[in-house]
């Protein structure tokens, strides 16, 4: 059997000549780690004869114990010491007038007001409406039908079953807009939207701008140039921009907007894949239903949307590569702005 009374002395001498927290971690590797003389001495209960095992179990775990509260005192001994010394070399006289610590706009914020500054000088109002949105506002009306995919339960935070969820884009704006609102309407669409996306690209919360043009005689050409004058302000370059055929439930003819890559100019680098170019945007032509419904006499008056995500422009901007950045309130993170 291991001689427990003298493993107790050697213990306790050396814990009380540990005058550092890395000699401290070592003798408790020493005694209680994986291979530790008091892991050992556990390890051996089942070796000991029958008669004795009992009383010989109880004086080892007794010790594991009382070595656990030995090294967790004198670990808090060495922090007391440690914080004393550190204190006694480090002191602030706050006689002294300290200079003014002044906040900053988030880079979100900061990303959102330049947005609308831009459109406000091209004549559009801001318009906003509530998160907590209708499932006809945020689906229905903007023909998104019943069996469409992004009505799914995996891409939508549903509030309960009387359709109520949290709105998946500023569109429904758009719909609130134009049941009262006659045309001719400019108006842009900013706030929070929700969806079910977690990953270095994507949040989900996040923020996005919607815009919306119902004027007589608006055609693609109109819409083509607002985007690319926005685009052009914004990254305060003559950035080159095209348009890419997609599809939206909402509008017809439909488009993604790509403009060439603000990081490597069009050369091919990470962000964009290689390919030059980076997509910003969705925008198209409204579709001849959801006029319908919002009461809009398709023969007088046409117009276009656009949609883009704040997050997206703001990382684009300001060269940040992880969205979760926006979100975690990292003092040096935001005293960058």
């Amino acid at each position: 059997m291991i001689d427990l009374k003298a493993l107790e002395e050697d213990l306790r001498e050396e814990v009380s000549k540990a005058s550092s927290l890395s000699q401290l971690a070592q003798i408790k590797a020493k005694y209680l780690g994986k291979n530790g003389y008091i892991t050992q001495a556990i390890a051996n209960i089942k070796n000991i004869p029958q008669e004795e095992r009992k009383e010989y179990g109880a004086k080892v775990n007794k010790l594991k114990e009382y070595a656990e509260n030995l090294i967790r005192q004198r670990e808090e001994e060495i922090r007391k010491i440690e914080l004393q010394e550190k204190l006694s070399k480090e002191w602030l006289d706050l006689s002294i007038p300290l200079e003014p610590a002044y906040g900053t706009y988030h880079p979100i914020t900061q990303t959102l007001n330049r947005i609308k500054e831009i459109f406000i000088s091209m004549g559009f109002s801001v318009m906003e409406g509530p998160e907590v949105e209708l499932e006809e506002y945020n689906f229905d009306m903007l023909n998104i039908p019943k069996e469409h995919p992004a009505r799914d339960m995996q891409d939508t935070f549903y509030v309960n079953k009387e359709g109520y969820l949290l709105r998946t884009h500023t569109s429904p704006v758009q719909i609130r807009t134009m049941l009262s609102h006659k045309p001719p309407i400019y108006i842009i669409a900013p706030g929070k939207v929700y969806r079910r996306d977690d990953d270095p690209t994507h949040s989900p919360m996040f923020h996005q701008v919607e815009g919306l043009v119902v004027d007589k005689d608006i055609s693609f050409g109109h819409m083509k140039y607002t985007i690319e004058v926005f685009l052009r302000e914004f990254f305060e370059v003559n950035v080159p921009v095209r348009f890419r055929a997609s599809y939206f439930p909402f509008t017809e003819p439909s488009a993604e907007v790509d403009i060439g890559c603000v990081i490597c100019n069009g050369e091919g680098c990470r962000v964009c894949k290689q390919s030059g170019w980076l997509e910003v945007m969705g925008c198209g032509m409204v579709h001849p239903a959801v006029f319908e419904s919002c009461g809009i006499d398709t023969e007088i008056y046409s117009g276009f949307a656009f949609g883009m995500g704040v997050e997206r422009l703001a990382m684009l901007y300001f060269g940040i590569d992880n969205i979760k950045l926006f979100f975690e309130n990292n003092i040096r993170f935001l005293r960058e702005f």
